[in-house]
């Protein structure tokens, strides 16, 4: 082989070799990322998700798309997402409800920590236990007194078995020891203007879910399920926590979290953490998240995976302790 053509193949092959050596994101991503959310449009996922989206469209270089995959509970579009190519192209949002899950449902179509690698928690929001304008619930500690005192157990309206709503209301009543009648809704919008009507005492619902009632004043935040008061979310500053109230144990934080298929490049992961982590701190998302009350929250995979874990065997507990059987 002439001198110059030698030094051409081996120019070529080198190439070649450092090109299978580049990191995956070099090049990524060169066309559309697809990010599902498994609840229908217009609730707090779907605008957490498109805030997000907005902005790692534009830090990306790629369109981000929000894709709405409702139905079955969220496991129609939790499942697409755990069955989707891992190549950094589908992603998903999971949350609170799928941590529930294993312990409620008898036959999931996935595993959220098998079939999934973690990328970044989003943030969180404590659930807020809402109740009527009447005397009878003018802070919590008179409520549960008139509860107790009932000789017919009052409503506690929930938004379906084996939702959060349910199992925070099953394990108020097994602390408190107080009979309460738990009444299935289809969703917290029709649970919380029953509230309002005086239909039902009272709801488990996040502050985005309570908010327009709220601020109409139908409606009266009782209790935030934390820790300490939240004094950094507008509505939620002056309402008791969980101490206050003799409640230790029962905190109850609704999540959001982003993951994408297992065995996605690590290097992927990475650069999808970094760039949804810096969304998060965009004035814009936070302005839009700080409305519908969460508290942006990132975190490394390794501490998503983790929390997935505890989140897990924590409900199974619940779930135990109320003795609700999968379904």
């Amino acid at each position: 082989m002439p001198t110059m053509q030698r030094r051409a193949f081996l120019a070529a092959g080198s190439t070649a070799l450092l090109a299978s050596f580049r990191p995956a994101w070099a090049a990524y991503p060169d066309k559309p990322v697809k990010l599902i959310v498994p609840w229908a449009a217009g609730g707090s996922t779907d605008a957490i998700a498109r805030a997000m989206a907005q902005r790692m469209s534009q830090t990306l270089g790629s369109p981000v798309i929000v894709d709405n995959r409702p139905g079955a509970a969220g496991m129609i579009g939790t499942d697409a997402a755990a069955k989707a190519a891992p190549d950094g192209y589908t992603i998903a949002i999971v949350e609170l409800p799928h941590a529930i899950a294993p312990a409620v449902t008898a036959k999931l179509p996935y595993d959220l920590l098998r079939d999934f690698t973690p990328v970044t928690m989003i943030g969180t929001s404590p659930l807020v236990f809402f109740a009527g304008m009447d005397d009878d619930s003018k802070d919590f500690k008179t409520f549960l007194k008139t509860a107790a005192a009932k000789s017919a157990p009052p409503a506690i309206a929930h938004s379906g078995a084996g939702t959060v709503s349910h199992l925070a209301a099953e394990l108020l009543a097994s602390r408190t020891k107080i009979r309460f009648n738990m009444v299935p809704y289809r969703g917290s919008a029709p649970a919380l203007t029953d509230v309002a009507a005086g239909t039902v005492a009272g709801h488990f619902a996040t502050l985005a879910s309570g908010s327009s009632l709220l601020g109409a004043n139908r409606i009266r935040p009782l209790l935030v399920t934390s820790t300490q008061r939240v004094t950094n979310i507008p509505g939620l500053q002056n309402v008791p926590a969980l101490a206050e109230n003799g409640l230790k144990g029962l905190e109850i934080d609704q999540w959001w979290a982003m993951v994408a298929p297992a065995t996605t490049p690590l290097d992927v992961i990475e650069k999808l953490r970094r760039e949804a982590i810096a969304a998060l701190d965009h004035p814009s998302v936070k302005e839009r998240l700080s409305v519908l009350g969460v508290q942006m929250k990132g975190s490394t995979p390794a501490e998503l995976r983790a929390f997935l874990r505890s989140e897990a065997e924590r409900w199974q507990k619940a779930a135990h302790e109320i003795g609700l059987q999968p379904q």
